[in-house]
């Protein structure tokens, strides 16, 4: 028999398999617990934590900002005991745990150390990466805290702190996953990614905090979490780029001899941007090419992967979606041949070639970006997130005039019912309302609980690391075993550093000519229309664009903005994280003429019945509120039942269609706008109307 049928998993000719993950947390610890346990228990090889929003942006769970936000896209942490509930019975000596945590990522780390001592683990033991990348929550994620010069500090502190005290740990996940997620280019991702590391590791080469004899032992530190889209070819070649790249840099910036340290060390989660809720049975195909994408170049190979699932464009899946997406990784990696062979494409022109062309482009915005004085900078001036804003609404345009095909959007768009979303069938997981009035119970019991003087010296002890500028992990590891609560710290290090609202990427661009193409003629016609409207109501058209809550993802927020403003409507946009009353009284001050609100983080029930109450109170319910997210369809009928006129979903695609829909609804409703609504100003005409406010 050939050798070639005799192989088997345990063959030294085979490879190791990359780490095998999913993305996972709902609800709360002891039930997050149970879900890491079954997938362990399936052969998923390392942990994935999701914290829910008010962990990631430094709440506790009955702030108020955290209303209708705990335990629904991630599990909340609010202090120690729900982090040693959290890995209750799962051994942290034998896990590598990754934690998608990035402003106070330094607090969740110390929790998890805590937990480890209490365990009787060893710092040195333990294994596995803090996300912590700040820079790329200015720009797409939207859960920053401080101000980056302070941000960046904290990530120098975790990175000083780990090399000495946890070696195998990675202080830092380099993320240009998100990048994509909010329409970056390829040659983007590369650069704005880059540019991210090189920051972080100048600030801690910097720091004074490593010797220089110990420096490339924090450069091997520095890992990356990388996004893999559709566009099969182009990923591959991407992800080589990304490690030539980063071994050029590595070698030529910081000097770095040994090739262990200059090493491109990558996780990977593919592309959930592309999933779409028609016909989302095709997203398995998806999630089968883009994982190719980052397994075959065994010279580029990810180093851990975790898949989405199928229906997440529904809304959060099942254990049952997440061991589909467990078995794909699985299937490939133990049952193919792929792990014993050398790399498939090395020499190949066609790789070399685009490889070449995206290295070229990269280095080009990076020295974009370097002539700026680096990646802060370019965040603060609000370069990035204009750029990233002007490609997703390309990408976007071309989506809505087919350009870019999409089977089962705007393409072969005939289908059988299915099977796996029929009528009947639960074919996504809801949390129940009840886990939070649980969380913030139990969060109250745990003050009660704990020794208060020991609280309160604890965090006098961080507060002072934090205003002398020592490294605050220490003091933060004592804090979780004093008791201190995840508000509680990020509130003491919001007092010392203050807090931060990023640049939109929309207050900054002006439309020109080059945007606006004459030969559109459905927004030629949606321009007078919007004309129209704002003669019967005597001024300009104004649409407020809320995000309310703590959902930090502003993409769909900032194209609504986009192609308003483009059809001459007024845009009132000011960021993330408002809560309703503060999008009530800013409808009302800026007297807009509709509300469209954005929310995808499954709390939108709670906050929308909220803005539309508030309206209704302050004797503005004429005011129309529009709802879009990934809102499933039992919840539409909830938010149309209390009040809101219109509600849109990823399916919803066709901008031009949306705004005209919204136009209608101010028409509609033209003779109950007051004096106070109308303004005292004469409407400008759209031709006039070309700047984003």
């Amino acid at each position: 028999m050939s050798s070639d049928r005799t192989r088997t998993a345990t063959s030294p000719e085979r490879d190791r398999p990359w780490l095998i993950r999913t993305y996972a947390g709902h609800s709360s610890a002891s039930a997050s617990n149970a879900l890491y346990r079954q997938n362990l228990a399936k052969g998923q090889t390392g942990l994935s934590v999701a914290f829910d929003l008010p962990t990631q942006t430094g709440y506790d769970s009955d702030h108020v900002l955290a209303r209708g936000e705990v335990g629904k896209v991630g599990v909340p942490v609010s202090h120690l005991g729900d982090m040693e509930t959290l890995f209750d019975g799962i051994p942290l000596d034998k896990m590598n745990t990754s934690m998608t945590i990035n402003a106070p990522a330094a607090w969740l780390l110390a929790l998890y150390i805590a937990v480890a001592e209490k365990q009787g683990v060893k710092r040195a033991d333990l294994q596995g990466t803090t996300q912590n990348d700040i820079i790329k929550e200015y720009l797409s994620r939207g859960t920053y805290i401080f101000p980056p010069a302070p941000s960046l500090k904290l990530i120098t502190d975790v990175a000083a702190f780990t090399y000495r005290e946890i070696p195998k740990w990675n202080p830092m996940n380099v993320c240009s996953y998100h990048l994509q997620e909010a329409g970056a280019t390829p040659e983007q991702e590369l650069a704005f990614a880059l540019a991210t590391a090189i920051a972080v590791l100048d600030a801690v080469r910097d720091s004074g905090q490593v010797p220089d004899d110990d420096f490339a032992k924090v450069v091997g530190r520095i890992s990356f979490f990388v996004n893999a889209g559709i566009r099969f070819v182009t990923e591959i070649c991407k992800m080589r780029a990304f490690c030539e790249l980063w071994d050029e840099i590595t070698r030529d910036r910081y000097g770095i001899a040994d090739e262990k340290y200059r090493r491109f060390r990558y996780g990977v989660q593919v592309n959930s941007l592309g999933l779409t809720e028609q016909q989302p049975e095709n997203n398995v195909y998806r999630i089968l090419i883009e994982m190719l994408a980052v397994v075959l170049s065994k010279n580029a190979r990810a180093r851990a992967v975790q898949l989405p699932a199928w229906n997440e464009a529904l809304g959060l899946p099942r254990p049952w979606d997440q061991q589909w997406s467990l078995r794909l990784q699985q299937i490939m990696a133990y049952e193919t041949d792929l792990l014993e062979y050398e790399d498939l494409f090395d020499g190949n022109p066609a790789i070399d070639r685009k490889v070449a062309a995206l290295k070229e482009g990269a280095r080009a915005e990076l020295a974009k970006i370097d002539a700026m004085g680096g990646a802060i900078a370019a965040v603060d001036s609000g370069y990035m997130k204009g750029e990233l804003v002007r490609a997703n609404a390309k990408r976007l345009s071309d989506i809505e005039n087919g350009i870019t095909r999409i089977v089962g959007v705007n393409a072969f768009v005939e289908t059988e019912s299915s099977p796996l979303t029929a009528e009947g069938i639960q074919s996504i997981m809801t949390v129940d309302d009840m886990a939070e009035q649980d969380q913030i119970t139990k969060l109250a019991q745990w003050r009660a609980a704990r020794g208060g003087a020991a609280v309160r010296q604890s965090l006098e002890n961080l507060a002072s690391a934090a205003r002398n500028g020592e490294n605050i992990m220490e003091p933060s590891i004592a804090c979780a075993h004093a008791g201190v609560t995840t508000g509680e710290w990020s509130q003491v290090l919001r007092d010392v550093f203050g807090e931060y609202r990023a640049p939109t990427g929309v207050t900054s661009l002006v439309l020109g000519e080059d945007d606006i193409d004459p030969a559109d003629e459905k927004m030629v016609d949606l321009r007078g229309r919007v004309d129209a409207v704002s003669q019967k109501l005597g001024a300009r058209m104004k649409m407020l664009v809320g995000k309310p809550g703590l959902d930090g993802h502003s993409n769909g927020a900032e194209q609504i903005a986009m192609k308003a403003t483009e059809a001459g409507i007024d845009v009132l946009y000011d960021g993330i994280r408002w809560t309703p009353d503060d999008l009530v009284q800013n409808a009302l001050k800026r007297k807009a003429h509709i509300v469209g609100l954005s929310i995808l983080s499954g709390s939108h029930v709670a906050l929308v019945r909220d803005v539309v109450r508030g309206l209704r109170d302050a004797g503005a319910g004429h005011i129309p509120v529009v709802v879009g997210g990934i809102i499933p369809e039992s919840d539409m009928l909830v938010l149309r039942q209390m009040g809101v006129a219109a509600v849109y979903t990823p399916k919803d695609y066709q901008l031009v269609g949306i705004m005209a829909d919204m136009v209608g609804l101010v028409d509609g409703r033209a003779d109950q706008y007051g004096a106070n609504d109308a303004g005292d100003s004469t409407p400008a005409t759209t031709s006039e109307k070309v700047a984003l406010y």
